[in-house]
């Protein structure tokens, strides 16, 4: 099939590059020069596990190719998928300029059917809108044309994407239309051979799907980092807890491992957006902006574990900080804690001697040349004159350190861990002070 892809960010590259990988003629079409001069270069924008060998292998294959010429992009696929970004407003609620500019640019260029398949996390409603804008610039244009818009929402986790897309747990249409389904059918086969994972709704049903599906993980994410932060002040071990109650079959293991609070490109804004739509609608969505507002505390409780350590002394102070991106295997720094870490930090006069696996060009350009950050080639150069050692994001290679190098080249032989990655008996051996989040007694109580 002929698909047209507009976004070359995580969901559209990731989208149109394993849809090319099972047979189908793609072209991603995006605004940005540069970006698509290293995408036909071959260079990839992001960093994905796994992503450049498919882009690679089908732009030489020829079912794969980029522009910036839209009326040629819009000629070329029946499919029209969006997935631009769609960033929190400066009320939270969604921006959905670049989707609605792509629907107009539709509606400019078509020449006859096409499925405008929302790819991206829009408001309940959006689908409206983008029918909307189509159909203005066809009246615009004297023009009587059929059309469909769908919503198809992604559920890919950033560093898992490949996967989740070639093998999905579901694939979710909101559609009124028999020739969009088909055609939505026909597009996801190959991925839906084993068993059908296809859920057909309504557009307003799989449009609230996507945010109630993020709000429910964020929920769980946040809810433990509470049990965390009650844990230490019961003298319980969170770690213990989480064991306990994941074993029970309707909770599960999945999102409830404590730590210094979620970021990234979806939950924060997802739970922000679904509030204010909910506000929108005279509806208080207090359980939403509890979660919220409890995971905006946790980015700083590894701060305030710090500065008490050091008994608010902390300028002059050089931290040790592993891991920059919001979470492993990734380089998005979107919301990341260890930014609300380094941030506080060099407000309280300390320096930052930082190390990730990927996201050191990332944190060079948020950061530019601020004078209180270094950033240091491997993870040992990081603890080099440092006083004291924060993680943040659990990269494989955090698990299992050298902890005897670590407390013979650390000024204070202390360790602050915010994704729980060791136990403090194993530390204890090697001489360090060990704080995690929610791990009992030991813990110091901030607050």
């Amino acid at each position: 099939m002929k698909i047209t892809i507009f976004g070359t960010g995580y969901v559209g590259l990731v989208t149109g590059a394993c849809l090319a990988d099972v047979g189908h003629d793609v072209v991603c079409m995006d605004v940005d020069q540069a970006k698509i001069d290293k995408l036909i270069g071959g260079q990839i924008p992001i960093y994905e596990p796994g992503l450049e060998p498919i882009v690679k292998h089908n732009a030489e294959a020829g079912r794969l190719s980029f522009t910036t010429d839209t009326e040629a992009a819009v000629a070329h696929g029946e499919l029209q998928f969006i997935a631009v970004g769609t960033p929190p407003d400066e009320d939270g609620s969604a921006d959905l300029q670049y989707v609605l500019a792509v629907a107009r640019a539709i509606g400019q260029h078509m020449d006859g059917y096409k499925v405008v398949v929302d790819k991206s996390t829009v408001p309940v409603g959006t689908g409206d809108k983008v029918r909307d804008a189509v159909r203005a610039e066809l009246d615009r244009r004297g023009l009587e044309l059929d059309f469909d818009v769908v919503s198809n929402p992604e559920f890919l986790k950033e560093g898992a994407a490949i996967n989740d897309f070639m093998k999905p747990d579901r694939i979710v249409v909101g559609t009124d239309s028999d020739r969009a389904r088909e055609l939505l059918r026909e597009t996801y086969y190959p991925f839906n051979r084993n068993h059908d994972r296809m859920i057909f709704m309504d557009i307003r049903s799989a449009e609230l799907t996507k945010y109630a599906a993020n709000a429910m993980l964020a929920t769980k994410i946040s809810f433990m980092n509470e049990i965390a932060n009650l844990s230490e002040r019961l003298g319980a071990d969170v770690e213990a807890v989480r064991r306990g109650i994941g074993s029970d079959p309707r909770i599960g293991y999945h999102f409830i491992y404590p730590g210094c609070g979620y970021g990234g490109s979806c939950f924060p804004k997802d739970v922000q957006a679904l509030a204010r739509t909910a506000a929108g609608c005279d509806y208080e969505a207090r359980l939403l902006n509890a979660v919220e507002s409890v995971n905006l505390s946790q980015k700083y409780v590894l701060f305030d574990k710090v500065s008490h350590y050091f008994q608010g002394q902390l300028d002059g102070k050089v931290i040790a900080v592993w891991g920059l991106s919001f979470k492993p295997n990734t380089d998005d720094m979107r919301e990341a804690p260890s930014r609300a870490l380094m941030e506080a930090l060099w407000k309280a006069g300390a320096k930052v001697q930082a190390f990730d696996p990927e996201a050191m060009s990332e944190t060079q350009r948020i950061y530019g040349d601020q004078d209180g950050l270094t950033l240091c080639g491997t993870k040992e150069q990081a603890l080099k004159g440092a006083d004291a050692l924060v993680i943040c994001t659990e990269w494989k290679e955090f698990r299992s350190p050298d902890f005897a190098s670590i407390a013979a080249t650390l000024s204070e032989p202390v360790v602050f861990d915010g994704r729980n990655l060791y136990e403090a008996d194993m530390l204890s051996r090697h001489g360090l002070i060990y704080y995690a989040i929610g791990r009992g007694r030991n813990q110091f109580q901030v607050g």
